[in-house]
């Protein structure tokens, strides 16, 4: 499973390598950060030290690596770098570089890896603030035949299918069933690259820190001599053979699908761009830096969009809209069956309210003993009683009337529900109330995370009639 706390690492680490496409020196030093951090790149050699958010709003080109900059500085091809960060769970850190390049070690995440081990972790107390799929996210790219898909999950689980029409590669698939998988399955896997692509690169001044131990070169043609001449003077070797099932001299894969593998490498680092954990099932079909950038900000507008609607704000220091008194005037249920502690936020179309769980609550007894869980039915009917004081503020008098349930539409249990939890519920009219009947959503959430949702119908009557 995945860690319920953010994290950090216990002390500053150093690495140095070269660009893979600018061939600049650059130490990079990983520090600690305090929680709610994030990810930051910062530009030591630049005048004041320009900062650098891992944003996918920041990237500003993605043909051969992914690149960000913000406040006039740029760091090119971090997703190696991103990618280790979060395969070990590391959420916040500050990483300080003197060259405008990620250095590229041997074209894995590994070596990332391995430093930021040294540093070690350290638990922070803060919770990750997981963006959870709660409907699937898709994204096609029709020219380049890629796909990608977020499905529900209660995990973060990845998986890559790679064919390039090469009679070298193949199709081929990777996948991690669990993020604990990368640092062993996923981190060593090294960049790569077709033969006919390399001279086009390096034209395009790129590459210049490109050398057979940091990149696979697969040869997919017959090469002739001379071509295998001014390859090996374009890399700065004496000379270059080609191995016999299409690796250019003799490199050895460290696995039969490396370059599946670290296409998956590469989505994990450019989706943290998203800017939070995800819970997701990710599929992906033929993929990019610049499809999985898109797909980064498409994720990025769905944590935006539920933020806006959903995840109503609560701050506990802040006076009720209606504490328990004024609720009990307006609501007949009693104990044990009032379940409201709190409405916050209360207008004509949306209320929301608060719902603390304790150990003590009498249903506890029979429920599960030994395994305390709220139940489900409970929690429809908490949500129902917050919906009622919407429908009961549509009229002058409500202590007159009585609400009643007529209907329940596709309630779904996200999670389960604890003793300690604070659960914060919101409802919304879907439409005008008619006749005294109200039809409304409602959404319940536990800190950060949905833990309910469903749609509800419900009637008010007035007690003499």
């Amino acid at each position: 499973m995945l860690n319920i706390k953010q994290q950090t690492i216990q002390k500053s680490v150093t690495l140095s390598g070269v660009g893979l496409h600018t061939g600049v020196q650059t130490n990079m030093t990983f520090l600690p950060a305090k929680p709610n951090h994030g990810v930051k790149f910062q530009r030591i050699d630049l005048p004041g030290s320009p900062i650098i958010d891992a944003d996918c709003d920041n990237v500003t080109d993605v043909s051969r690596g992914t690149t960000i900059e913000q406040s006039g500085a740029k760091v090119s091809t971090i997703e190696h770098t991103l990618a280790a960060l979060t395969g070990l769970e590391i959420d916040n850190v500050l990483i300080q570089l003197d060259g405008p390049e990620c250095p590229i070690m041997d074209g894995s995440s590994i070596q990332f890896v391995e430093v930021l081990k040294g540093a070690g972790t350290e638990e922070q107390n803060a919770l990750r603030d997981f963006f959870e799929v709660q409907e699937p996210l898709f994204y096609r790219e029709a020219a380049r035949n890629v796909e990608i898909a977020a499905l529900p999950l209660d995990d973060y689980r990845v998986t890559v299918m790679i064919d390039y029409n090469s009679p070298v590669l193949g199709s081929q698939h990777a996948s991690i069933t669990d993020i604990r998988q990368f640092e062993k399955e996923i981190a060593s896997c090294r960049t790569f690259c077709f033969l006919h692509e390399l001279e086009m690169l390096y034209k395009n001044n790129l590459i210049r820190g490109g050398d057979l131990n940091n990149a696979i070169v697969i040869v997919d043609r017959v090469v002739q001599d001379d071509e295998l001449d001014n390859i090996a003077k374009m890399l700065g070797k004496p000379k270059v053979a080609v191995k016999q099932e299409g690796i250019l001299n003799n490199i050895e894969l460290r696995y039969k699908n490396e370059p599946a593998r670290h296409k998956l490498l590469d989505i994990v680092g450019d989706l943290t761009l998203a800017g939070r954990p995800l819970k997701a099932q990710v599929l992906a079909a033929r993929p990019g830096h610049a499809a999985n950038v898109a797909f980064a900000k498409k994720l990025k507008k769905a944590m935006q969009e539920a933020d806006k609607k959903g995840r109503p704000k609560y701050n506990p220091n802040l006076p009720p809209v209606m504490d328990i008194n004024k609720i009990s005037s307006i609501l007949k249920h009693r104990y044990p069956f009032l379940l409201i502690d709190k409405i916050i936020y209360l207008d004509n179309e949306s209320v929301a309210g608060v719902k603390n769980v304790t150990v003590n609550e009498p249903f506890f007894q029979g429920h599960f003993p030994g395994n305390p869980v709220l139940p489900g039915v409970l929690q429809i009917e908490a949500m129902a009683q917050i919906g009622g004081i919407l429908v009961l503020n549509t009229v002058p008098d409500p202590e007159n009337y009585w609400t009643y349930f007529l209907g329940i539409e596709n309630f779904r249990f996200r999670k389960m529900v604890l003793p300690g939890d604070t659960i914060v519920i919101q409802c919304d009219l879907l439409a005008p109330i008619k006749r005294g009947i109200a039809k409304m959503s409602g959404r319940g959430y536990v800190g950060n995370t949905l833990v309910c949702e469903g749609t509800m119908t419900a009637s008010i009557v007035r007690k003499d009639s």
